[in-house]
């Protein structure tokens, strides 16, 4: 058989020679040498082995600079979202797991306001109800937005168009995930789990308090009737529909319940908020509302729920109509009456004006001048610097109508920790109006733990807020053969007289949810929460 050139010989493979100089004989086996037997180790190395690494060593070269080139600007900017995702949830992780805590009173049926366990990247809209009343999200790009994040603070300072409109539109439609996402900047943490969880920490709220607002929300829930609007039990139990309904939102919107996305109260919310939309006239008036009180509580709602969800449907369009009536009927004064144009005093002036902020915060018109008309009437009302509010005047000041006039004062004109005004007010409150079972007057306590809430420092942490939340804690009702569970009686004040128990129980859950419900308007240290509020 012809060998095969092409496969070479291995060793010890017996080669008839052609020619034998040596004088053996043809045909005779003999042992060929092969030259890779003489070669030694160094040689080995030089030859076969160094050339091999060299040519890896190349090659795997090219393939890092290639890779770098590719992915380097992917890693910088994935390094540079990783920081900011570290502020607000990586500090709060630990906190979020406190809030289980079965030893504090959660009931395996209680659904809690805040969901402890819940990740921030799981808080995704959810779908909207089925033949849900209230119109789906029209994403109309063309809609004017307007607003500021915080408050008012100082028209002149924080416009970001020209014109009679007050805007900052600092938000963007997709920014953030889920809730955050939709959610107008100013608004967006009521829905966060990491960021509401944060800044109940931050601000003094815990355990006890949450699972006291998660009672009141499923009392408050059973309440609503068959047309999804609620009433009062008091003296306004029939005539001041529109004012019940739209505190007994309040409540859950704060909560991060919406008609869109909600843990267990998006059909009650949707249905109250389409009971609202349709007594909406077209001139704006809020039908079933008998005075101003009644139609700025519910345009509060229906600014809120725009604001947390960037509705543009028709929902949004008469929010704008209720907002436009109140600035329409503002009285030459300054001030808001019981009916349009009519003087009035400073109670109903504290509405106008948290409706008139929840517009700006849900990106909706409002005419900055109606806002410097109010401050005009503050002025006339107030004394000491502005620590001291009266009812039309300056005279016969209380606790009470100066705290609704301080918490004018921090969202219209800006005032701070460092206002003399605003620091005496809160040193009066501390002095006279403590939260106390004797004292218990939810309508002053409602606006004064928003006032001194904003103020911060130690009037909020050592003083007022232990004791406010600790009290409205111990006077709920919580036995589980109750069925009020979860409610508040009514208190002794003019809430109580009005509203009975449904007023009583809405605004002590507000009170509640203050750490949440509204970022803080100032800031007392250098870092504070500004990632919050990024």
């Amino acid at each position: 058989m012809t060998p095969n050139p092409e496969i070479p010989p291995t060793l010890g493979t017996a080669v008839p020679p052609a020619d034998n100089p040596q004088g053996g004989k043809a045909g005779s086996p003999v042992i060929r040498r092969l030259d890779v037997l003489s070669e030694d180790s160094r040689e080995r190395l030089l030859r076969r082995v160094a050339p091999a690494w060299a040519i890896s060593g190349i090659i795997h070269v090219i393939l890092v600079m290639i890779a770098l080139v590719i992915f380097g600007g992917k890693k910088a900017a994935a390094n540079v979202e990783d920081k900011i995702v570290s502020t607000s949830i990586e500090d709060s992780k630990d906190k979020e797991d406190n809030l289980v805590n079965d030893d504090v009173g959660f009931d395996a049926d209680l659904q809690a306001a805040t969901d402890a366990a819940r990740e921030a990247d799981k808080n995704v809209e959810a779908p909207v109800v089925e033949n849900q009343p209230v119109d789906a999200m029209k994403n109309d790009s063309d809609a004017p937005i307007v607003g500021m994040a915080q408050g008012f603070g100082d028209p002149s300072k924080d416009s970001g168009v020209t014109g009679d409109l007050v805007a900052n539109s600092n938000s963007k439609l997709g920014e953030g995930g889920g809730f955050n996402a939709m959610a107008t900047r100013g608004l967006s943490q009521r829905g966060s789990g990491a960021t509401k969880d944060a800044l109940i920490g931050k601000y003094g709220g815990n355990t006890e308090s949450e699972a006291a607002v998660a009672r009141g929300l499923i009392w408050l829930a059973k309440q609503q009737k068959e047309d999804g609007s609620w009433r009062y039990d008091g003296g306004d139990k029939t005539n001041e529909v529109a004012a019940a309904t739209g505190m007994a939102l309040l409540p859950f919107l704060a909560a991060g319940e919406t008609h869109k996305y909600g843990k267990h109260y998006q059909q009650n919310v949707s249905r109250g908020l389409s009971y609202l939309q349709n007594l909406v006239g077209s001139n704006g008036k809020v039908n079933q509302a008998t005075s101003m009180y009644g139609h700025a509580i519910a345009t509060i709602a229906l600014c809120e729920a725009v604001g947390m969800t960037r509705d543009r449907s028709q929902l949004r369009e008469k929010a704008q109509l209720a907002v436009n009536y109140i600035v329409k009927a503002q009285a030459t004064d300054g001030s808001w009456g019981y009916t349009p144009g009519a003087s009035g005093d400073t109670s109903i002036v504290g509405w106008q004006v948290q409706a008139l902020k929840s517009a700006i915060l849900a990106e909706l018109k409002v005419d900055k001048a109606v806002l410097e008309k109010a401050v005009g009437f503050l002025d006339r009302v107030s004394t000491d610097s502005g620590s001291r509010y009266g009812y039309r005047d300056n005279e016969n000041t209380t606790n009470l109508l100066s705290s609704v006039g301080l918490l004018c004062r921090q969202y219209i004109s800006g005032w701070g920790p460092g206002t003399p005004g605003l620091i005496k007010g809160v040193d009066e409150f501390l002095k006279s109006g403590m939260p106390t079972r004797a004292n218990f007057d939810i309508y002053f306590h409602y606006y004064a733990t928003q006032v001194v809430h904003f103020f911060e420092g130690p009037a909020w942490h050592q003083k007022w807020n232990p004791a406010m939340r600790d009290l409205l804690i111990s006077l709920q009702r919580k036995n589980s053969d109750d069925k009020n569970r979860g409610s508040w009686d009514a208190d002794g004040f003019s809430i109580g007289t009005h509203c009975s128990r449904l007023g009583t129980t809405c605004l002590s859950l507000l009170t509640l949810e203050v750490y949440y419900r509204h970022l803080p308007l100032n800031k007392r240290d250098n870092a504070g929460l500004a990632e919050l509020n990024r």
